[in-house]
């Protein structure tokens, strides 16, 4: 095990499909860091973006090997918050439920709601119960600077939507994306959201998803392939890469516009 005490990182992003490496980082380091909650995804990597300390995990694993009910969100937070991060950025690919969400648009959810069924949610499973507001989820602090930075790059960004989380791996069925688009009015869907982003809540870390649009899901005429999201995230790589460029060269070093830090403050029982 890697001394902790001999690293740090201000900012934290876990890559979603499609992102396993992070090639935005110089003088990168991977390091193996153990958690009382089991292993990351895959080892952490620790590096510099335009004087920025970042640490990366890839959410799946760099070969993409975990799938998403899978994902052991409690290590990688965990480890996150063991070096320091404050600021976590996560990007994630998703499945369209409205028509004017195309795919390779790029979307910022601000309300989730939970389909999964058996994951661990919570840092506080014994000797003190924990009652975190969700009621806003995302930092609204990294929201704003996420927009405008967007804005500086031209990329257009849908913003106050809800995402449909659901546990996976597989595909909905065509009634149940009829049932999430037309008497949930969700937005988009995934399957990794939930839940990483309570987690950071209950770290008191801030957390912001940036979810790139795959398909439209199946309540659409043809069913969504693997192979059509993979050929639409690396098309949209680029975009990506500069909007976290931009994003992480944006985030002030100090937390003076949202209330993630004190999240606990009123949640401990």
């Amino acid at each position: 095990m890697n001394d902790l005490k001999e690293h740090h990182a201000e900012i934290g992003i876990i890559g979603g499909t499609g992102i396993y490496d992070p090639e935005l980082l110089t003088n990168a380091e991977s390091i193996k860091i153990f958690t009382p909650y089991g292993k990351t995804s895959d080892l952490v990597t620790i590096g510099q973006y335009k004087g920025r300390s970042v640490a990366f995990i890839p959410r799946h694993g760099k070969g993409h090997t975990i799938p998403p009910h899978k994902v052991n969100s409690r290590a990688n937070i965990w480890a996150l918050n063991s070096l320091g991060v404050s600021r976590i950025i996560a990007p994630s690919a998703v499945g369209s439920l409205q028509q004017k969400y195309r795919p390779g648009d790029i979307v910022l959810p601000n309300q989730f709601v939970d389909f999964t069924k058996k994951r661990e949610y919570t840092f506080y499973d014994e000797g003190q119960v924990c009652h975190v507001s969700c009621a806003d989820p995302f930092c609204n602090d990294l929201r704003d600077i996420f927009l405008k930075t967007s804005k500086e790059l031209k990329y257009d960004v849908h913003e106050g939507s809800t995402y449909i989380c659901i546990e996976g791996p597989r595909f909905s069925t065509r009634a149940e994306s009829k049932f999430f688009k037309d008497v949930l009015h969700g937005d988009i869907i995934g399957m990794t959201l939930v839940p990483e982003c309570v987690l950071a809540r209950e770290m008191q870390i801030c957390y912001i998803s940036i979810a790139t649009i795959t398909d439209y899901d199946v309540w659409y005429e043809n069913p969504v392939s693997s192979k059509e999201i993979l050929e639409v995230l690396a098309k949209n790589a680029v975009k990506i890469k500069e909007l976290l460029g931009g994003l992480i060269a944006a985030i002030p070093e100090t937390r003076n516009r949202c209330k993630c830090k004190s999240a606990l403050s009123e949640a401990m029982v």
